[in-house]
C-alpha cells in the first residue's frame, strides 16, 4: 500500500482552478528542476538548523526567509495561467536574483542600516523598492489579485491619505519614508507576520510534510472508515473526521477538500447523498480543521505572538467551540441519513480498527509527543516542532509501510518548503498592509469607526465585525485574513470591553468561514467541482452545515465560560452539557427532522431553544428544557401517527 494516494486528473484540475498555489511549474529542463529543489531543501534545512541552534539577528533572519521565498516563487510559479509551465522565462530568473539581492544587501551592510536608524541612504531605498514591488508580484502569482490589490490600496493611502477628509485623514508620508519603514525595520514586510512565518509556521508545515510522507493521511482515512463507515451516512462522517484531523495539521481548506474529497465525496454519492450535500459536507469539514486544536492550521501560533500569551491557552480555549462545530455538522449528517434512509458501508468492506491501529497506529505517537511538548514540557514552540519532526522520522521507521527512505525525507524537505511559500508570501504582503496601518494609525481609526457605527451596541458591533471579516476572507487566504482583522477589527471589540483572546477568536472564526460563504466560497466551489454539484447551492448548504460555527462565536463573546476561561470544574461541566445540547437542537432545527419531519414553527422554536441552552443561565435552561420536552412529545406523536420513527432503510452498499 502506498503512503500517499495521488489525486486524479479531475481533482487536479479542480485544485488548480480554485487554489492558485497549485499552479506551479513542472520543469522539463533537469538542471532548473535541481536548482529549485536544492533551494527548497536548503530553506527547510536552514529552518531546522536555526530552530535548534538559534537564528541570526532578527532583521537578517527574516530578510533571508523572505528573499528565498520570493526567489522560489518566481522560479516555481509562472507569471500568468496560460504560460507554458514547463519553461522558465529569463525575467523570472532576474526577479529571483533581485529577490536574493535584498537579503544579501542587509547582511552586507547590516551595521550601516542600524546606524542610520530610519535615515536611509539611496541604496537602502533602491533595495527597499525592489522588495516592495517583488512582494506584490509574488503575492499576485500565488494568491491571486485580491491580496496585492489590497496592499496597493494601503500603500496609496499611506502616500495620499493627507488628501482625505474626516477621521481617516493623516499627515501623509513620502515614498522614501514608506519604503524605509517597510525594508529597514521589523514593522513592515519584516514584521510580526513574517516573524511567525519564519519560525512557527514554516516548521509546522514541514512537520505536516513529514507526516504526509509517513502515510498519516491514509491512516486518518482508514481510521475514520473503521470508526464511522458502517453507521448511518457513514462516508459523510468519515469525511468529517478525516478532514478535521488533516485540516488541523495543514490548514489548507481548498487542498484538503480536494485530497480528502476525492475519496469521500464519491462514497457519499454512492450511498445516496445528493451531490450538492456531499460536496458541502467535505467543504465545511475541511474549513473547520483550522479552528481545531492542537495545531489549528498554524494560526494559533500567530495569535499567541500577537497577544503575547502562551499557545496552550489559545488551544485550550479553542477546543470546546471547535468540537461543538463538528458536532453540529455530524448531527445534521446523521439526521439527513435517517430522513432519507441512507445506511453506511457494509462492514465487510471496511477496515477493522485494530488492524488499522496495528498497521499505522504508531503514527499517532508524534502527535501525542507534540502535545506533550507544547502543553507540558515547558520548552519553546520552535524547539518542540524541531524535535517532533525528528520523532516523526524515527517512529515512521517502526513499520515497513510507513518507513521513510532517504528519498522520502528529501522530498518531505522540499514539499514542506514549497507548501510554506503561499503562507510566507501572504505574511509578507500583509506586512505591507499592517505596516501602513501602524504608520498612519488606520487600525485604531477603523476600530473607532466600527464602534461608532455600532452605536456602542455590542451586538451591532459584532455583526459589523463579522461582515468585515467575511468580506475580507472571501478574497484572501485565512492567515492574512486573520492578521488583518486582528489588527483592524478585533480592537473594536476590545474597546467595548471584550477580552483580547475572545475578540481574536471571534474574528478568526469568521475570516475562516468566508471559505464556505457565497458569493465567493472557494472551498465549497472546489467541492462542487469534484461532486458535480452547483457551486452556489453547495455553498449555501455548507453554511447550513456550519451553522454552529456562525453562532458559537457570538455565544463565547457573551459567555466566556464556553472557552473554559477561568471556570471552575462544575461551571465547565455545566457549559459542556448545555452547549452540546444546544448544538444538537440547532442541528435538528437546521435539518428539520427528529423522529419524523418537523414543521417550520417547531424548527423556529428549536432554534430559539438552542440559543438559550448555549448560554448557561438557569432561567434560560428551564425554558430550553421545556422546549425540548414539547418538541419530543409532538414529534413522538406525529411519528407514531405516521406509523414509525424511520423511513425504510436500504441495505448497505458494497464498496470495492
Amino acid at each position: 500500500m502506498s503512503k500517499e494516494k495521488p489525486i486524479g486528473e479531475k481533482e487536479k484540475k479542480v485544485l488548480e482552478k480554485y487554489d492558485n498555489e497549485s499552479r506551479f511549474r513542472d520543469f522539463r529542463f533537469r538542471p532548473a528542476a535541481l536548482i529549485v529543489s536544492g533551494m527548497a531543501i536548503a530553506l527547510s534545512l536552514y529552518h531546522l538548523y536555526t530552530s535548534y541552534f538559534g537564528t541570526p539577528v532578527t532583521l537578517q533572519h527574516r530578510s533571508l526567509h523572505v528573499a528565498v521565498v520570493l526567489a522560489l516563487i518566481f522560479l516555481i510559479y509562472p507569471a500568468f495561467k496560460k504560460l507554458d509551465r514547463s519553461k522558465l522565462h529569463w525575467y523570472d530568473v532576474i526577479f529571483a536574483l533581485l529577490a536574493l539581492s535584498t537579503t544579501v544587501y542587509i547582511f552586507a551592510d547590516y551595521d550601516g542600516i542600524i546606524r542610520r536608524g530610519g535615515m536611509p541612504n539611496d541604496m537602502d531605498l533602491v533595495f527597499g523598492a525592489i522588495l516592495v514591488v517583488l512582494t506584490l508580484e509574488a503575492a499576485r502569482r500565488v494568491a491571486g489579485w485580491a491580496l496585492p490589490a489590497l496592499a496597493v490600496l494601503f500603500l496609496l493611502y499611506g502616500l495620499y491619505g493627507n488628501s482625505l477628509a474626516g477621521i481617516f485623514r493623516h499627515r501623509g508620508y513620502e515614498w522614501d519614508e514608506i519604503v524605509s519603514f517597510m525594508y529597514t525595520t521589523t514593522e513592515g514586510v519584516y514584521g510580526t507576520a513574517i516573524s511567525v512565518s519564519a519560525t512557527y509556521i514554516f516548521l509546522f508545515i514541514l512537520f505536516g510534510a513529514f507526516l504526509s510522507k509517513s502515510g498519516m493521511g491514509q491512516f486518518f482515512n482508514d481510521l475514520a472508515m473503521a470508526i464511522a463507515g458502517q453507521t448511518k451516512g457513514g462516508p459523510a462522517k468519515v469525511s468529517v473526521i478525516a478532514s478535521g484531523f488533516l485540516g488541523s495539521i495543514n490548514g489548507a481548506a481548498v487542498a484538503n477538500v480536494v485530497t480528502t474529497g476525492s475519496f469521500t465525496i464519491p462514497l457519499m454519492k454512492k450511498i445516496g447523498y445528493k451531490k450538492n450535500f456531499a460536496g458541502a459536507v467535505e467543504a465545511s469539514a475541511s474549513v473547520g480543521g483550522q479552528i481545531l486544536p492542537p495545531i489549528m492550521g498554524a494560526a494559533a501560533f500567530i495569535m499567541a505572538e500577537i497577544l503575547g500569551i502562551p499557545y496552550r491557552d489559545i488551544a485550550l480555549a479553542a477546543l470546546l467551540p471547535a468540537l461543538l462545530f463538528y458536532l453540529g455538522v455530524i448531527v445534521q449528517i446523521h439526521l439527513r441519513a435517517t430522513k432519507e434512509g441512507l445506511k453506511g458501508i457494509s462492514r465487510d468492506n471496511l477496515p477493522r480498527i485494530m488492524d488499522v491501529m496495528k498497521e499505522r497506529g504508531h503514527l499517532l505517537i508524534p502527535l501525542l509527543f507534540l502535545m506533550y511538548m507544547l502543553f507540558f514540557s515547558g520548552r519553546t514552540i520552535i524547539y518542540s516542532a524541531f524535535l517532533t519532526i525528528l520523532v516523526t522520522v524515527a517512529i515512521a521507521m517502526l513499520r515497513k509501510t510507513t518507513r521513510m527512505t532517504i528519498k522520502d525525507i528529501v522530498q518531505a524537505l522540499e514539499n514542506g518548503a514549497r507548501t510554506a511559500l503561499t503562507v510566507a508570501i501572504a505574511c509578507a504582503s500583509v506586512g505591507l498592509i499592517v505596516g501602513i496601518a501602524t504608520l498612519t494609525g488606520f487600525g485604531l481609526k477603523l476600530a473607532n469607526s466600527i464602534v461608532t457605527l455600532g452605536g456602542e451596541s455590542l451586538l451591532l458591533t459584532l455583526m459589523f465585525t463579522m461582515v468585515a471579516c467575511i468580506v475580507l476572507g472571501m478574497g484572501l487566504p485565512s492567515i492574512p485574513t486573520y492578521i488583518i482583522t486582528a489588527t483592524m477589527a478585533a480592537p473594536a471589540l476590545v474597546e467595548l470591553g471584550i477580552e483580547p483572546l475572545v475578540a481574536h477568536l471571534f474574528v478568526f472564526y469568521f475570516g475562516i468561514f468566508a471559505n464556505i460563504t457565497p458569493p465567493v466560497a472557494l472551498a465549497s466551489f472546489a467541492a462542487a467541482g469534484i461532486s458535480g454539484g452547483e457551486q452556489m447551492r453547495t455553498g449555501f448548504i455548507s453554511m447550513k452545515l456550519a451553522i454552529a460555527g456562525f453562532i458559537v462565536p457570538y455565544i463565547f463573546v457573551y459567555n466566556n465560560n464556553l472557552l473554559l476561561i477561568n471556570t471552575t470544574f462544575l461551571e465547565g461541566v455545566l457549559v459542556v452539557v448545555t452547549s452540546v445540547t444546544g448544538v444538537v437542537m440547532l442541528g435538528i432545527a437546521a435539518e428539520g427532522y427528529f423522529l419524523t419531519r418537523i414543521n417550520p414553527i417547531i424548527r423556529v422554536l428549536l432554534f430559539g431553544g438552542a440559543l438559550l441552552f448555549m448560554n448557561p443561565n438557569w432561567i434560560q435552561d428551564i425554558i430550553a428544557v421545556s422546549i425540548i420536552a414539547v418538541v419530543v412529545v409532538v414529534q413522538w406523536m406525529r411519528a407514531k401517527k405516521e406509523g414509525g420513527f424511520n423511513l425504510p432503510i436500504t441495505d448497505s452498499p458494497k464498496v470495492s
